[in-house]
């Protein structure tokens, strides 16, 4: 077991650079969901600075509001009626962070690596505000900064319209033939999945949208899979079946991470969730039953992968900021591995079909997959996917 992560540790492990490169700011979008139009006012002797931004439109109070871009999370705080009420910031290296206040409630824990569209709470009316709005900035060394949003300075006092839309990886075998497919979660206003199949023809299907988390896994046991996502606002996984069929399950809370994997090796894909704040894993078994698995540390990712050909599905974390992996076998040992860029997500399959799970990443700049064949230790690039 892997003791939690000071949020001290976290912030030091975070990319550092020179002046240079510190004043260039992260790929900003606006903290909604793809496609939103939101009111992004300011005014004179607003606090701290005129660069802060309250967000508004019709019927906002319990919006889902989104990171703006991949970081750690470094404070979740309430001060109760006064100033920002409940609020978060993100660190996203460099000197940047983001703020978000005023919310009505928090989905995040401190110490929690976020990526970019993330859920991290709901709009509200905490603090000193006198309606419901989400108040916003982006800070250099922890002041003020003009907003920029997908590369363009923004214009205050005006509607902007979100183009948080960018890809997230996922895999599967999408054909039945025992190896691991590519294909990606485009968190457009009409979200979908666009899967690759083995000749490489894109696959769209439409599901969810952009401000769920995508799932994947052989609900019914045919050995193909299937897709499904998460719901962080009603905390159901909601899973596709053949014939379109979609079945769910309640399971989790609002601040834990999904997973999927099967517990039992009967051949069917189960659900569980990673619980940042404790590092623990809630595998829920067919029957309904549950085993919890203390494994990792706040800051990591969670991922579920056969590592030891036992039938069996295993939990496992990534730490995108030092691209260690920390996979736990059946029998509780552990080993490390170290794989990825600092920044890349995490995926994992059997790339070979020789029923052990692989490992690999995902590349957010480039759109590209690095798989790398344990074995030979071989890595294989594809690029599929939006770069964001």
């Amino acid at each position: 077991m892997v003791a939690a992560v000071a949020v001290a540790a976290v912030v030091a492990m975070l990319v550092t650079a020179g002046p240079a490169e510190a004043s260039r700011a992260p790929d900003f979008e606006a903290p909604f969901p793809c496609g939103q139009r939101w009111s992004a006012e300011t005014r004179a002797g607003h606090s701290p600075s005129w660069y802060s931004i309250d967000f508004n439109r019709d019927d906002d109070y319990r919006a889902p509001v989104l990171a703006s871009a991949p970081g750690i999370v470094t404070t979740v705080a309430d001060v109760g009626n006064t100033s920002y009420g409940k609020y978060v910031i993100v660190d996203h290296g460099r000197g940047w962070t983001t703020l978000f206040a005023h919310l009505d409630e928090e989905w995040v824990v401190q110490g929690q690596r976020v990526d970019q569209g993330h859920v991290i709470g709901l709009l509200g009316t905490s603090g000193g505000s006198t309606g419901p709005h989400l108040h916003y900035e982006q800070r250099l060394d922890r002041v003020d900064q003009p907003a920029v949003f997908h590369g363009k300075a923004l214009v205050y006092n005006t509607e902007i319209k979100s183009r948080g839309c960018g890809d997230v990886p996922v895999v599967g075998d999408w054909n039945g033939d025992q190896r691991t497919d590519l294909g990606v979660y485009r968190r457009a206003a009409t979200a979908k999945f666009r899967l690759r199949a083995p000749d490489a023809t894109p696959i769209d299907m439409p599901l969810g949208t952009s401000a769920v988390d995508p799932v994947t896994g052989d609900w019914n046991g045919d050995g193909v899979t299937d897709l499904g996502f998460w719901d962080p606002r009603t905390t159901t996984f909601s899973l596709r079946k053949p014939r379109g069929i979609v079945s769910t399950i309640p399971f989790g809370g609002h601040r834990d991470r999904p997973v999927v994997g099967d517990w039992d090796g009967d051949g069917r894909t189960d659900v569980g969730v990673f619980r940042p704040g404790r590092s623990t894993f809630r595998l829920r078994f067919p029957d309904g039953s549950m085993v919890r698995v203390r494994f990792g540390a706040v800051g990591s990712t969670p991922v579920t992968g056969d590592w030891d050909g036992d039938g069996r599905s295993d939990v496992g974390v990534f730490d995108s900021r030092s691209g260690v992996w920390l996979l736990r076998n059946g029998d509780g040992s552990s080993r490390t591995v170290t794989f990825g860029a600092p920044g890349s997500l995490p995926v994992v399959g059997d790339w070979n079909g020789n029923g052990i799970t692989d490992l690999g990443v995902w590349s957010p700049q480039t759109a590209t997959y690095s798989l790398r064949h344990d074995r030979a230790h071989k890595v294989h690039l594809v690029k599929w996917g939006r770069p964001r």
